[in-house]
């Protein structure tokens, strides 16, 4: 099994969509997206934001990150770019004082049933039909705490539309939220995320730029920019991000050690990517990502027995495919050749 409980952030880029709410009680956690390579994962960990009745109403929501139809990056690496949609400028200046929200306001007590109905809701369907009625019904609300409830509301329909795959409608959703809500991280790293996987990387990196602009020492947020950067072919820019998420994140912070190993046999520094995986496997020994990326390099090495032995002990069998490493994992080309060396023989 992949490393987890003892993983301070298990980010990993790949396709796998997981379950999205956590209910923020007497202790909130703020749920937030990492990625690795190409996979999103939900991330929880302990928020620096406000505690008061909003956020227990209105938990974040992670992005989760379902099949999408991929989509060419706004501009060829190196090259200017011009963002297709408006960069986020997070203010947290702007955070609203929550305790001028009155709790004793039936809309703001409706607005709070009609969220953990969201939260609860059995399918993603409903879930999203939630967020719907929340938004219709509390946009033209006169209250203080209206663009919170409602540009929260944007971002979480953002994130069912996501994992349905409803790229463009999830794109809407966030920009709107962002909007409504600029003092809040959460649906800019999401948009980020959701601009990753649609191979929109320039966007991904201004995303993430913008969320460590006010987070600098927030170790997910550099994961994610390393891998956004190594998308777009910036190999020594993704190296110095995943080191910096390795130094934050410390020794438990396995996934973006492992990301960086692959950034660096992307470079063609063959000899650090080894000297990373074989760290890494010494702490984790059934990490696949790790064994798979390791037995292609040995492979192409000449190194058949020991490329053999860590094949071997691969325990998902995605990483067998071809089409999933490239397309789903999002291996850069030098790795999935070699891996694809290997497998076209096996």
């Amino acid at each position: 099994d992949r490393p987890r409980s003892s993983v301070f952030v298990p980010s990993f880029h790949s396709h796998i969509c997981l379950p999205t709410t956590n209910i923020a009680r007497s202790n909130p956690m703020r749920v937030i997206c990492a990625t690795v390579g190409s996979i999103a994962r939900k991330v929880p960990r302990h928020s620096s934001s406000r505690r008061h009745v909003l956020t227990a109403l209105v938990p974040l929501v992670v992005l989760g990150v379902g099949a999408m139809n991929p989509r060419i990056a706004s501009a060829a690496v190196g090259k200017p770019v011009r963002l297709l949609h408006q960069l986020a400028e997070i203010d947290p200046s702007l955070t609203p004082d929550a305790t001028a929200y009155d709790a004793t306001d039936e809309r703001l007590r409706q607005a709070g049933r009609l969220i953990q109905q969201a939260l609860n809701a059995s399918t993603i369907e409903e879930e999203e039909r939630m967020w719907t009625q929340i938004i219709d019904e509390f946009s033209d609300v006169d209250a203080v705490w209206r663009d919170d409830v409602v540009g929260r509301a944007y971002g979480n329909r953002g994130n069912c539309r996501s994992r349905q795959g409803k790229a463009e409608a999830a794109l809407k959703d966030y920009d709107e939220s962002i909007r409504i809500c600029p003092w809040s991280v959460d649906p800019v790293l999401n948009r980020g995320v959701l601009f990753e996987n649609q191979l929109m990387f320039e966007e991904a990196i201004a995303d993430y730029r913008a969320v460590l602009k006010v987070s600098p020492n927030d170790p997910v947020g550099w994961n994610n920019l390393g891998n956004a950067q190594m998308g777009a072919g910036q190999f020594d820019d993704a190296i110095s991000s995943l080191d910096r998420a390795v130094k934050l994140g410390g020794n438990r912070y396995a996934f973006a050690q492992a990301n960086k190993a692959v950034a660096l046999y992307a470079k063609g520094d063959d000899g650090e990517a080894e000297r990373e995986m074989l760290s890494l496997l010494r702490r984790f020994p059934n990490f696949a990502e790790v064994r798979a990326s390791l037995g292609a390099l040995q492979w192409m090495k000449g190194e058949r027995e020991k490329a053999e032995e860590n094949w071997l002990r691969v325990n998902d069998g995605s990483y067998r495919s071809v089409d999933w490493l490239r397309n789903q994992r999002r291996w850069p080309k030098r790795l999935v050749d070699a891996a694809e060396a290997y497998l076209s023989l096996s």
